[in-house]
């Protein structure tokens, strides 16, 4: 795959008027804590998924301005962990990039911060949104809006102790009673955050049920100054315009959507560019796709762990890279790098094929009630 400037998917549609632009003459670049984006189309962070290899290939295709690391526990950034080594590994083409850090000790977030800005990272994002029970458990994730003078206490905290942009995400509250986003929002604004992500459920909800987009605007007119995300149910181009039209949020996050369509953030420059023609990357780009993943990935993490780690995402953007179902399976199940490069030879053949247009993991979450979460 060729580089995002010499890509021909990557070429510009002619100039046009406003008038068919979404969002008429918005600059479509955003402005967070001193950091320019050159989109307003942010990749979300996704735990197991959102590595160095899938961010670098998503950017390589053109369209996407922010990115966020998988979330790191402070605890184990401060010490240096090899899995914390491996989820902030990044490189000069991985701009501009945050790194999300989560954790229950306000001085383990004030360690974790300070060893980030040293190392030259030029963004943190504080996770106040993970619903899991080992998150939460440590007093992390989405449990921290429970308690807004301590939430508030640990941002502040982070803030005071670093330079680089200070970033939360978090959702609409624990539950339907405790709608925490608006105040905490705006307390955080006063305290210096540069922007907040807000996935519009609650820690309830868990993955299930519908994005409040009400609870996103909510928000959205909490605060005065910065810039508030909107994240949650965006599969496609329709629905990332839908959520900044009716919440008004200023930029996106997606995550589930660019496991199911890489191409989500390219589609979404074209629009906003104002070509509205039916637009598919060509068979071979979706190869090729498929190739530039896995081949970033071993670089990486090597031959074993490159095909353990890379089998999950054939279940999500199999249908869009137009893998026939047994094809699919094959690759959630293949074990070496030559298996790999024999599949992707009978993709070539076949490719097309596929009957199913829906993703296989379209809604992949955890198994039992989120009170086991």
């Amino acid at each position: 795959m060729k580089t995002a400037d010499q890509h021909p998917l990557n070429a510009q549609p002619a100039t046009v008027s406003s008038d068919s632009r979404p969002f008429g003459d918005e600059d479509p670049r955003i402005c967070i804590g001193g950091r320019t984006m050159e989109s307003r189309y942010f990749l979300s962070p996704l735990a197991g998924y959102t590595h160095l290899a899938f961010r670098q290939v998503v950017r390589e295709l053109g369209g996407l301005g922010l990115a966020t690391t998988d979330l790191v526990l402070a605890n184990q950034l401060s010490h240096k962990s090899r899995k914390s080594m491996e989820l902030i590994a990044t490189n000069a083409a991985d701009r501009p990039l945050s790194v999300q850090i989560y954790g229950g000790v306000n001085e383990e977030l004030v360690r974790a911060a300070r060893w980030l800005e040293d190392q030259g990272y030029e963004g943190i994002d504080l996770n106040m949104g993970c619903p899991m029970a080992k998150i939460t458990g440590n007093g992390g994730g989405a449990r921290l809006m429970c308690d807004v003078d301590n939430a508030s206490r640990a941002v502040s905290a982070v803030i005071e102790a670093v330079a680089i942009p200070v970033t939360v995400k978090m959702r609409l509250g624990w539950d339907r009673e405790h709608i925490t986003a608006p105040m905490l929002a705006r307390a955080f604004e006063q305290l210096g955050v540069a922007a907040i992500t807000i996935h519009g459920r609650t820690r309830q909800q868990g993955f299930h049920g519908n994005v409040q987009l009400e609870g996103i605007r909510e928000t959205v007119a909490a605060v005065q100054r910065i810039p508030v995300i909107g994240n949650g149910d965006v599969r496609t181009v329709a629905d990332a315009i839908a959520m900044r039209r009716i919440t008004g949020c200023a930029a996106v996050a997606i995550g589930r959507g660019a496991l199911m369509d890489p191409w989500i953030f390219h589609r979404l420059q074209r629009v906003n560019m104002g070509d509205s023609s039916v637009w598919e990357p060509p068979a071979e780009a979706q190869i090729e796709f498929l190739e530039r993943h896995f081949r970033l990935m071993l670089q990486q993490h090597g031959e074993a762990m490159s095909c353990l780690m890379f089998r999950k995402f054939a279940a999500w953007n199999g249908a869009r890279l137009g893998i026939p179902e047994d094809l699919e399976d094959r690759l959630r199940r293949f074990e070496s790098e030559a298996e790999f490069g024999e599949i992707v030879e009978q993709i070539r053949q076949r490719h097309g094929e596929r009957k199913n247009p829906r993703p296989t993991a379209e809604v992949r979450v955890p198994n039992g009630p989120v009170e086991r979460w």
